[in-house]
């Protein structure tokens, strides 16, 4: 069951429990977890509106009241939507019942269009919700703003049709006047050097037109018509409500071209000379508020580097350095010359390509594949074919959201990289409803297990290849749908952390393994349990204490438990992680970091995270057919050895490797080739 605050909080106006129960159940399997409350009274009714509910669900007519006189108590002071069942659902019945206040009318019986009126209402009220607060979170910045503006040391003024409407104490100042009034009829051309004038009322022409100049440089005149230089820098913005220009006047100081520079530095990626993420999402945002108020629609591309782990494995993090920097040069050549491009993450490239939708630039895409994979680039003195996955989705009116459209794209081409690569998908809103629905019916089906605790738990053994004598399992944790099919691993974490489920189980997956832990050692084995953790655990702040409650309700020594991390999560949320880790070693419990080295410095996680085991990422063991590729390995378990770390490598899965990984000092291994994962914790350690 999700927690109370992922769950609808219902109403229900019926006399029949048996109904209500019904209700209830339908919700349920629709994968909306639910607090339901049936009303028996005005009394009982009124006192219940002193919490906060999502839905009304309403019979006609009760032995307390009839639907329109609940629906008046409810609606005269709170937006709860009220959904009216009934037989008798015919046009004027429902108008009448909307009339009213009610939200719609249902046939008793029609469970699925239910389902789907209830889901519209929910996803109405929380737009509703979220408007409020914005509503009062804007009045708050509003004058928090205005307080910043009065008391701003940069001199800031708004102007509307040339003329201004406001300017705070530093504008005035800046011009030689101490009153506000002297300046409320002044126009701004009046503050322009005489010999500026014209470029500056060029300059304006072609903002209010393109809004693509926001800065020049000119000469001011003071009050005593005295001449200074100064910076002004326009941009949209409202006073009062009212839509105007936002100036803000530096006087100049400092050299124009080291200006230049700086703010070319603090914009592009060093590596590839293209923009950096932050100054792409900056324009981002711009390009969505062009969608929402001129309709005008923009293409984003991302393009992934396949298998880019392996590769910066294969030739360091130099080579493939020099890799993406001659990608960088393809990316210009392919589009036009004010085309946005960036370096969006270590292996990704991001294009905006505005004022067109995405299928107008399919050709030139496929053409920039086939120009990718053809091309021959030099690394270290060898010659390396790379190909990338491209994801496509479109920034419009019916899709605004800058953050929507980037993960859509990024999705789209994990995706394509995953199923192999050098390829291109463009986003599809009906096949995203067909995910939604099925990442609903996953969601739904997590509640279940939790509710019934269905999940299942493997365990694989991880052998010493140092005389450890301990035993070692990692913990796997599985989600069967209902005709007995395992979900991809991938699919049930991201339903689970979408959801806000993903805490819940692990905690469900730490306690049933403290559970079964417990059972096989009371038999004297000397066993540790491997947990992977997600990230959502990883920013519990409560997590460790109940995690000790746990292990001395269960009689159990802390050390048993060896909880893992991923290192793409301990990098995304390391300050979480380190408070985490920290505390697990206070209760004397140790902790493994997997899937390391893919990161542009991967050692620098460690110089925050205390972790006993590292776990290196498959990329560094899969292919050891060459000395470079040992070589590699070698420096990197002899690097974390001198930390103090304990290696270990997974997805061992042939004898041939065992020499190798032996030879290179790895503490522990696993895999299929030395056991599969299984439903016990059987593995026969005295023979290895």
């Amino acid at each position: 069951m999700g927690t109370d605050a992922a769950a609808i909080k219902l109403l229900i106006l019926d006399d029949s429990q048996n109904n209500a129960e019904r209700l209830v159940s339908i919700l349920r399997n629709a994968g909306h977890a639910t607090r339901a409350h049936r009303i028996t009274s005005r009394e009982d009714l009124h006192e219940s509106l002193q919490q906060t509910w999502d839905l009304c669900l309403a019979c006609p007519e009760t032995s307390a009241m009839t639907a329109l006189e609940a629906c008046q108590i409810i609606s005269h002071s709170h937006d709860v939507p009220f959904i009216l069942l009934t037989d008798q659902c015919d046009a004027d019945a429902r108008t009448d019942a909307m009339r009213c206040g009610m939200q719609d009318t249902v046939p008793a019986s029609a469970d699925s269009l239910l389902t789907l009126i209830v889901k519209r209402e929910l996803t109405n009220l929380t737009a509703r919700r979220q408007r409020r607060i914005a509503e009062q979170s804007l009045r708050e910045a509003e004058k928090r703003c205005q307080l910043l503006l009065d008391s701003s040391v940069d001199a800031i003024a708004y102007v509307l049709d040339g003329m201004h409407i406001y300017a705070n104490r530093s504008y005035i100042r800046l011009f030689g006047y101490d009153d506000p009034d002297d300046l409320a009829a002044e126009p701004m051309l009046g503050l322009i050097a005489a010999r500026d004038q014209n470029n500056f009322k060029d300059f304006l022409r072609h903002y209010a037109c393109r809004g693509d100049q926001s800065e020049m440089r000119c000469n001011a005149v003071d009050s005593e018509g005295k001449e200074f230089p100064i910076m002004l820098s326009f941009s949209p913005a409202h006073y009062d409500g009212e839509p105007c220009t936002q100036v803000v006047i530096r006087a100049e100081t400092a050299s124009a071209e080291f200006e230049q520079k700086l703010k070319a530095m603090a914009s592009h990626d060093l590596v590839t000379g293209l923009f950096n993420r932050s100054w792409f999402q900056e324009q981002l945002d711009k390009v969505g508020e062009q969608a929402v108020h001129n309709s005008q629609p923009s293409t984003l591309i991302y393009i992934n580097v396949d298998n880019f782990n392996t590769l910066q494995a294969d030739i360091g993090i130099g080579g493939s350095d020099l890799i993406l920097a001659d990608l960088a040069q393809i990316l210009r050549r392919s589009f036009p010359e004010n085309t946005l491009l960036a370096r969006f993450s270590d292996d990704a490239c991001s294009v905006l390509l505005e004022g067109t939708e995405p299928e107008p630039v399919t050709g030139q895409l496929r053409a920039l594949l086939k120009q990718v994979e053809g091309n021959l680039f030099e690394a270290n003195g060898r010659t390396i074919q790379i190909t990338v996955s491209i994801g496509v989705s479109c920034i419009s009116e019916t899709h605004p959201e800058p953050s929507q459209a980037i993960e859509r794209a990024h999705r789209l081409a994990e995706q394509i990289s995953q199923e192999g690569g050098n390829a291109i998908k463009i986003f599809n809103p009906l096949e995203e409803l067909e995910h939604m629905a099925n990442r609903g019916n996953i969601i739904a089906l997590i509640r279940h297990k939790l509710e019934t605790k269905g999940f299942n738990l493997q365990f694989q053994p991880v052998i010493s290849l140092r005389g450890d004598s301990s035993e070692h399992y990692e913990t796997f944790l599985t989600l069967l749908n209902n005709q007995g099919e395992e979900i991809p691993n991938a699919e049930f974490r991201n339903a689970a952390l979408e959801s806000g489920l993903a805490t819940q189980i692990d905690r469900w997956l730490i306690t049933r393994a403290v559970e079964l832990l417990a059972q096989h050692r009371s038999k004297g084995a000397d066993t540790h349990l491997i947990l992977n953790l997600s990230s959502a655990s990883l920013q519990d702040p409560e997590i460790v204490q109940w995690i000790s409650t746990l292990l001395k309700a269960a009689r159990l020594p802390a050390d048993a438990l060896i909880f893992q991390f991923n290192d793409a999560d301990a990098n995304n949320y390391l300050k979480h992680a380190k408070v985490m880790a920290e505390a697990l070693h206070s209760i004397h419990s140790r902790i493994a970091l997997s899937h390391f080295g893919g990161a542009l410095n991967p050692y620098a996680v460690l110089r925050h995270l205390p972790v006993d085991y590292v776990k290196i990422d498959d990329s560094f063991s899969n292919d050891l057919s060459t000395p470079e590729a040992v070589e590699r390995l070698k420096e990197m378990v002899a690097t974390l050895h001198n930390q103090g770390k304990l290696t270990m490598v997974s997805r061992v899965n042939s004898a041939t490797m065992m020499p190798t990984l032996w030879q290179a000092g790895v503490n522990y291994i696993q895999g299929d080739y030395l056991q599969p994962p299984t439903d016990s914790m059987s593995f026969d350690f005295s023979g290895e």
